[in-house]
């Protein structure tokens, strides 16, 4: 798989994490220039897990992103489709409850959890509206969501600038420092391809979220959203 588009394979998008599983991390902080690390710091923050919160972390991948939640006191349940993904987390992190799950049928019963958060992973599932439905499926009443996702900077010129990066840029970047190359190619093109902000919050309130918010993290190079489940 080296072209985007929004109807995706899942099949095809998990042998892509697959592959990549090892080194996925350590790519991560190299092509984002090293503001992965303050994205999942702000994705955390917006969450605001405590003690006793049961919180699910969808397309978790090795984990990493569900450490700030239990160093919070919360109780984490890192979920993923991509089996290699969850391989190489549970050799790092043994103690997560890793789990795979599709975000499209979620394994957990209706009302689960107090918040359910996903991070770069929402472009890449199958169907973006039937997964949304799921979220707020599990989500218990007065509930959490908070989606922390590439989207489209706000200010033109540095859109222009960022188009090239993510296209000329990245592939060379990706070929240093990535197992497989072709994959972060994808990536980037389903970047460009992925709905903005507005867009996204229409999405939300249509699967029956409510009091949907963003804000724009780096420009809006990335974006959080936040809804609450009301009933």
């Amino acid at each position: 798989m080296t072209r985007a588009s929004l109807d995706k394979q899942p099949h095809e998008v998990a042998a892509m994490f697959d592959d990549v599983a090892a080194k996925y991390d350590r790519t991560n902080d190299v092509i984002s220039l090293g503001q992965a690390r303050a994205w999942r710091r702000a994705v955390a923050e917006a969450v605001a897990a405590g003690p006793g919160d049961l919180v699910l972390d969808l397309g978790a991948g090795t984990g990493t992103s569900s450490l700030p939640f239990v160093e919070a006191g919360a109780k984490v349940v890192p979920c993923d489709f991509s089996v290699g993904m969850l391989s190489e987390g549970k050799k790092r992190h043994p103690e997560l409850q890793l789990t795979a799950g599709d975000a499209t049928s979620l394994p957990f019963a209706d009302g689960t959890f107090d918040s359910v958060t996903i991070s770069f992973a929402l472009r890449n599932v199958h169907d973006t509206d039937v997964a949304l439905r799921e979220m707020f499926r599990v989500t218990k009443p007065g509930g959490k969501l908070v989606i922390c996702e590439f989207s489209t900077p706000t200010w033109t010129p540095f859109r222009t600038v960022y188009t090239e990066y993510l296209m000329r840029a990245l592939p060379p970047v990706a070929t240093a420092v990535s197992s497989n190359p072709d994959a972060y190619v994808y990536l980037a093109e389903s970047i460009r391809s992925w709905p903005d902000q507005p867009a996204l919050a229409a999405k939300l309130q249509e699967a029956g979220w409510s009091k949907v918010a963003w804000r724009n993290l780096t420009g809006g190079i990335v974006a959080l959203h936040r809804a609450y489940k009301v009933s």
